[in-house]
Order: structure tokens, then sequence, then C-alpha cells
């Protein structure tokens, strides 16, 4: 049932909801998202109000993307630019000083990095989606729709988050070891712990010892479970998997959309839900 109603209330928001690879709906504002997860929140919030671009293209690992003089020029012209600060320093040094640049994790409690600062994966809790809608929405409250647009948005990710909450109600395992730190704000909501194999950024490679000291936590804790990600290499995790006896399974930190593919943030993380119960033994 849940379910059911969770795609009644998607249904509503198709019409502004473009798959990720695709042309952007035309409209009169121009705005550009840092990576996928922004793109997508925004189409949601402005629907054909406006055109929404991206700056990480399909398959690309968005932490360290650098722009292309087309892309800064696209940066400089845009009505709004989104982006979360110290997710992509290229981008950061390209928006200091405009007036155009909304950070959309402004109303949202961050957690603190593994390795100082602040971890910029906000978006793997539904209710900081909605946040962002909130932030997008209120920086743009003029533009027709937006506000009746945004509840529907706020309405789909209250029922996304219900629909995790119900699936990892009772798991046994608690320990989510993954490739790399970028699943804390989920691991926080659902209460699991995070593991990560490497530090925020997916291109770490993480040392010996900490290979030996994950394999070690693997086999005194029982896990069966190594997540691998989309847009990294799986070796790492493939290599723990073998010498603890435990089995790997993709676990997507929707920071961009492999190439070619339909998905859209909702059906990633309901993959992601059945991915998880299954990997931490949840009834």
């Amino acid at each position: 049932m849940r379910r059911i109603i969770l795609l009644a209330i998607l249904g509503l928001t198709l019409a502004s909801c473009g798959s990720p690879d695709s042309t952007p709906t035309s409209g009169g504002l121009r705005v550009v998202a840092a990576f996928y997860p922004l793109q997508y929140a925004a189409q949601q919030v402005l629907g054909d109000a406006a055109t929404v671009s991206v700056l990480t293209p399909p398959g690309a690992e968005p932490h360290d993307i650098e722009l292309t003089p087309q892309q800064a020029g696209e940066v400089a012209d845009a009505d709004l630019v989104l982006y979360i600060p110290g997710f992509q320093p290229a981008l950061d040094a390209a928006l200091e000083g405009r007036s155009n640049a909304l950070d959309v994790t402004r109303n949202i409690a961050e957690l603190p990095g593994p390795e100082g600062g602040t971890d910029p994966h906000v978006w793997l809790n539904p209710l900081n989606m909605s946040a962002m809608g909130a932030a997008i929405a209120d920086r743009l409250a003029s533009t027709p729709g937006v506000a009746a647009r945004q509840q529907t948005f706020n309405a789909a990710m209250d029922a996304l988050n219900a629909e995790w909450r119900a699936g990892t109600s009772s798991c046994e395992q608690p320990t989510l070891v993954v490739s790399h730190d970028a699943f804390a704000y989920l691991a926080a909501q659902y209460a699991f712990t995070q593991v990560g194999i490497a530090g925020l950024s997916p291109d770490a490679e993480p040392s010996p010892a900490r290979i030996a000291e994950i394999a070690e936590l693997v086999t005194e804790q029982g896990i069966t479970t190594i997540y691998y990600e989309t847009l990294v290499d799986p070796k790492v995790a493939q290599t723990i998997a073998a010498e603890t006896g435990a089995t790997t399974a993709l676990l997507d930190p929707i920071e961009g959309i492999v190439e070619g593919s339909s998905a859209d943030y909702v059906s990633i993380m309901q993959t992601n839900l059945q991915t998880v119960r299954v990997g931490q033994s949840c009834s």
C-alpha cells in the first residue's frame, strides 16, 4: 500500500520530471545544477517554469569535475546555480562572489565529515531532499506554481522516507560497510552505523592497514555484505569480501546517473532499500 501511495504522489509530478540525461524542459528561468540530485530536486519544484541543466554528465564522477569554458559561461549566465559547498572545489572557485549561487544545504543540519569539515552527501536522506527543494522554492518564490510543486515534492519525499523506515525497522546487522563515506545521512536516518573503506572521496586509495582493519571488523561482527558503488571501481570491496567470505552488493550513492539509465532519484532509493534489506538481514 505504501508503494502505491508513493507512486500516486509521484505521478502528479511526472510532467516536471525528465529523465536524468534528457533535454531539460523549456522555460523562462535558466537553472544550473552541480550534479544529479540537485537537478532532480529543481526539476520537481520548478517544473516547466525553468530549464534545469546539470554540470556533471551521466557516467561522470562529480567530485572531480573541472568546468569547461562552455560550462563556465553557463554558470555565469544562469539565473540560479545550485551547489553544495566543498563537494566540487572547481565549482566553488567559479561561484566565489557570485550572487546567482545557492547553497542548497543552508536549511540542513550537516553531519561532520570523517576528515574534518562537514559531510556533503545530504541527499541520501529524503527529508534533506525536501529541505533542498524548499531552499530552491524560497529563492524563486515568485515562479508560477512553485509553492504547489514544492508541497507535492515534500509529500513524495515523506512517503519515500516512510517506506525506508518501515523497510529497515527490524534489521539483524546494523553496520553498513561501504566503499567510501557517502552514506552517513542515510545511516543516521535509519539507525545504521556507516563504516567506510575509503574517506569522503571515492578516489582515495585505502591503506593496507585500513583494509586489514575492515576485514577484521567484518569477521568479528559477522557482516555478510560489503557494498560497492556505481561510478567507482569495486575491486577493494571485492578483495575484502573474498578474504572474509562476505558477498558484495551495489549500493548507489546517487552522486550521478549511469549513462543510458532511465532510473531517477526515487527508483534508485527504492532499489537501495531492497539491497539494504537483504544485505542487513531486515525482516
